[in-house]
């Protein structure tokens, strides 16, 4: 079995749909269409590998549900809207998404998707040393993040991009090179996409050290990480 995945979408026939492709890829599916159901089932245990979950939901909707879970968990989650505005798409980053999917979509795709997140995941092993900077200290194999001692909490998409700048520590990094590196969401350079991550980023990083600035944002190129590497 390749990983445990939910699905919360009232759309039931697109549910079904999904739910036998993913099992015949070899996962294991469970689905909620309604999300108070979900969440209290998410409240009571963390059993699930990855989360795809629809915008549209009676009474709550998607990015709501996304705020509840992100409270309490780091659990991947692709967000699908039937609307496909780049709105939608920042507003989900902003909350935490690690990727989104607007309907419709080919099957293969969200196959892709879901096997590259969980590919980062699962299979850490490929990840073996430790970034190591004054302040911060990036744990490849473990995917663990420390700010001045403190564990910082990030999605799977934001220490991915957190690992980018570090491993390019004082270069100026441009939207474009962001975009290649960047594995799991179709990320687009001319939208704010990029911008939305960076700043969430940069937030979390603020807010464990105020005093500092570690991504600085060169204005008409990109950005830069700032930190003194110690070993």
């Amino acid at each position: 079995m390749k990983g445990h995945i939910l699905i919360i979408d009232d759309d039931l026939s697109l549910t079904e749909l999904i739910k036998k492709f993913l099992e015949n890829h070899q996962f294991k599916v469970s689905s909620f269409d309604h999300p108070k159901n979900a969440l209290n089932r998410l409240d009571k245990k963390h059993d699930y590998d990855l989360i795809i979950l629809d915008i549209m939901l009676p009474e709550i909707d998607g990015f709501q549900v996304l705020r509840k879970i992100r409270q309490s968990s780091t659990i991947p989650i692709i967000m699908l809207t039937a609307r496909g505005e780049v709105s939608d798409r920042v507003v989900g980053l902003e909350l935490g998404a690690d990727d989104y999917l607007p309907k419709p979509f080919e099957p293969e795709e969200l196959i892709a998707r879901i096997q590259s997140i969980l590919r980062r995941i699962q299979h850490p092993e490929a990840m073996v040393d430790k970034i190591i900077y004054e302040h911060l200290t990036i744990d490849k194999l473990t995917q663990e993040v420390s700010l001045n001692d403190v564990p910082l909490r990030l999605s799977t998409t934001e220490f991915e991009a957190l690992l980018i700048f570090a491993e390019n520590g004082g270069e100026v990094l441009d939207r474009d090179f962001l975009v290649e590196n960047l594995r799991g969401i179709s990320w687009q350079s001319y939208d704010r996409s990029i911008d939305v991550l960076v700043s969430r980023l940069r937030t979390k990083l603020n807010k464990l050290d105020p005093n500092t600035e570690y991504i600085k944002t060169i204005h008409g190129v990109g950005y830069k990480f700032i930190d003194r590497i110690k070993k």
